[in-house]
């Protein structure tokens, strides 16, 4: 077993991470913290903020490749380490040469670290020190993760930016469970780092390690993360463990918190957020990338989104409305099909019904920020942000 106390026993460990990714801010809004700026990574630039579709498994669902990069223009896109590992298999994987000629996909990619999946199985997994031990969700076989094999499942991945290893704790935590999970979380980053530097991509480029703050919803505890996280000196720094059920406000509150103490010259990942209206609140707050699965989970549902605000799109009352989705310049498609054609394709359970909306709630989103971005580099972010929340909350 890998445990804490074999870590520091005479031994000095390089526990800075090796540095490599570049990042320059064009621009800080002047009445908010949102930033403008440029992530350079090895498959290609990341204009930021950015909101990055999840393709968990290798696929956004319901949306092709080639739609994501010539309709959406999506500069990055997310897949997760536990899913990944389970199916197709590192074997598989390896084989391909990584995930990106695997799906076909030539731009920069996250993953996940599985994190987050260990945590939503909390009836099939158990915490240790030296790592998690859990059962498939696809055919109940036990398997373990640890900080390490972690690192090394990622880097068969192949992906442009590895997140660490951590605990998610729930909400609402115990105090003290959320101070022990918080340090074991720091314990694994060391172990990640240490790792990472031992080892080298296989793929022939450079690989990013990404490390969060953990603490749940107590300033302390948050304050004390984000100290811990900055001094590894890694080139981007995640926010993890919101947007698990605490309130938004409190959500905002250790947003912008840890912001203000995490260094500036460096792009903030904020995990998991969230809607339309999260995206713009914590992008003025100081946060530059965001992923969530609600634009495709939802629009599988009915569920469109629009700069007037949300639609769905099974009520009866766009049976015969004939005006276009969207009017937004950017979303495609946004003029070519109609509320009542896209209802009508629902009702009659049509998978291009899922396609469109998916298509469309990814574009929408990726306008959404690129619309912040243009607005903080012309100086009028505060009022447009200002206006455009008071919208993107209305149910039309």
């Amino acid at each position: 077993m890998y445990l804490q106390e074999n870590l520091h026993q005479n031994v000095s460990l390089p526990f800075e991470y090796k540095t490599g990714m570049s990042f320059q801010i064009h621009k800080t809004d002047t009445n908010t913290k949102a930033r403008a700026g440029t992530l350079k990574l090895a498959h290609g630039d990341v204009r930021t903020p950015i909101f990055m579709p999840v393709g968990t498994v290798g696929t956004v669902k319901a949306i092709r490749q080639s739609e994501l990069e010539q309709k959406a223009d999506a500069d990055i896109i997310l897949g997760n380490t536990y899913h990944l590992y389970l199916r197709p298999g590192m074997e598989t994987l390896q084989s391909a040469g990584g995930l990106h000629p695997f799906m076909s996909w030539n731009r920069p990619i996250l993953t996940d670290s599985g994190g987050y999946q260990v945590y939503s199985l909390s009836q099939r997994r158990k915490i240790k020190e030296e790592g998690v031990t859990f059962s498939s969700h696809i055919d109940g076989s036990r398997h373990l993760f640890t900080p390490e094999n972690v690192m090394d499942i990622q880097r068969k991945i192949g992906s442009d930016i590895m997140m660490a290893f951590d605990e998610c704790p729930p909400y609402p935590s115990e105090y003290r469970y959320a101070k022990d999970s918080m340090e074991l979380t720091h314990r694994w980053l060391d172990r990640c780092i240490y790792r990472v530097n031992e080892t080298e991509g296989l793929y022939g480029f450079e690989q990013e390690l990404a490390p969060i703050v953990q603490g749940s919803t107590f300033k302390d505890l948050r304050v004390a993360s984000s100290e811990f996280v900055a001094s590894k000196n890694c080139n981007i720094h995640a926010i993890g463990g919101l947007s698990v059920g605490e309130p938004v406000e409190e959500m905002y509150m250790m947003t912008e918190l840890v912001c203000g103490i995490l260094p500036e010259d460096k792009p903030r990942y904020l995990m998991g957020v969230g809607t339309p209206v999260n995206i713009l609140e914590n992008l003025a707050l100081g946060v530059d990338m965001f992923d969530c699965v609600m634009p495709t989970r939802n629009a599988r549902h009915g569920l469109i989104y629009t700069a007037e605000g949300i639609i769905n799109i099974k009520n009866a009352r766009w049976s015969r409305d004939f005006s276009v989705l969207d009017g937004n310049p950017g979303v495609p498609d946004s003029g070519r099909y109609s509320k009542a054609y896209l209802r009508h394709l629902f009702v009659a359970g049509e998978i291009l019904g899922l396609q469109i909306a998916s298509l469309h709630n990814i574009s929408f989103y990726l306008w959404l920020v690129r619309e912040a971005r243009t607005h903080i580099l012309e100086g009028d972010f505060y009022e447009w942000k200002k206006q455009m929340v008071k919208k993107l909350a209305t149910r039309l």
